[in-house]
């Protein structure tokens, strides 16, 4: 199985950083690694340009035009460059276990999507993580929060792989994994979602829908999240979801190529 991540981004080059050097000490690394870029500046381009050569996969870069929020269509953009048949997302303010994705391979089923949970890490000690070599993480590092969420036990994930069946929608879009196959049978993210939040409940609804089941991932596929002040959810996208919620495909979803497409750049 051929696996991706896929790295959410806007404007954040010291996290995105940590969060790529936690990516370079995987102890299975990806087959390729996809920027999603909602519109940063040339410094994370420069930036990712720096750090291509220490990967020994392809780092590709996807950006589109600062217009406000567009995480689900960035993320579209992304997944139409995606050549594996695995993909995990996570963003830019987040740092990996060094098991993260041999974790998500490990746990990956036909039939399920997996959702995780993550500890968090104060900004400035995360900052002071780059400085140290060589780069270690763990739930005794200085300014982790949520440690219970950095506890890392694979042999009690059958135990609660489960959890939360009762709440289908619980899940966070920086931990989370599917088969590439099923985003394409749900048309990928929903953009008409814009503004913060429920891109990932409202793609998690529509892959239940398909018929699929969650994987909790409790206890393995450990992250830290660089904290940062809380978005506001945009409101209009809660009665969006309500309004969709018995729906599997989106109209303005994976497939659909957007007319603003040749104003966007990727490069690898």
């Amino acid at each position: 199985m051929t696996v991706s991540i896929i790295i959410g981004t806007y404007n954040w080059i010291e996290a995105l950083s940590l969060c790529f050097e936690s990516v370079l000490q995987q102890t299975r690394m990806p087959d390729e690694i996809i920027i999603a870029d909602d519109g940063s500046t040339d410094d994370t381009r420069r930036m990712i340009d720096e750090y291509r050569n220490r990967f020994s996969c392809p780092l590709i870069h996807v950006w589109q035009e600062d217009c406000g929020y567009r995480k689900a269509r960035i993320m579209n953009k992304a997944l139409r460059e995606c050549t594996s048949d695995y993909v995990i997302f996570i963003d830019g303010d987040i740092i990996c276990d060094r098991h993260f994705v041999e974790d998500h391979c490990r746990i990956a089923r036909r039939g399920y999507f997996v959702t995780g949970s993550r500890a968090n890490i104060r900004t400035e000690d995360a900052y002071r993580l780059i400085e140290k070599k060589p780069f270690k993480i763990s739930l005794f590092t200085k300014g982790v929060e949520r440690k219970e969420n950095a506890i890392r036990l694979p042999f009690l994930f059958p135990i609660t792989r489960f959890s939360y069946r009762k709440k289908p929608l619980y899940g966070r879009g920086a931990n989370m994994a599917m088969f590439m196959d099923d985003l394409k049978a749900v048309n990928g993210l929903n953009e008409d979602i814009e503004g913060y939040g429920y891109e990932d409940v409202e793609l998690f609804n529509r892959l239940y829908n398909l018929g699929l089941k969650r994987n909790y991932a409790k206890w393995i596929c450990i992250e830290y999240h660089i904290m940062h002040r809380r978005y506001v959810v945009t409101e209009s996208n809660k009665k969006y979801f309500d309004e969709t919620k018995n729906s599997i495909t989106s109209a303005n979803g994976l497939k659909h190529i957007p007319s603003k497409e040749s104003t966007d750049k990727t490069s690898e």
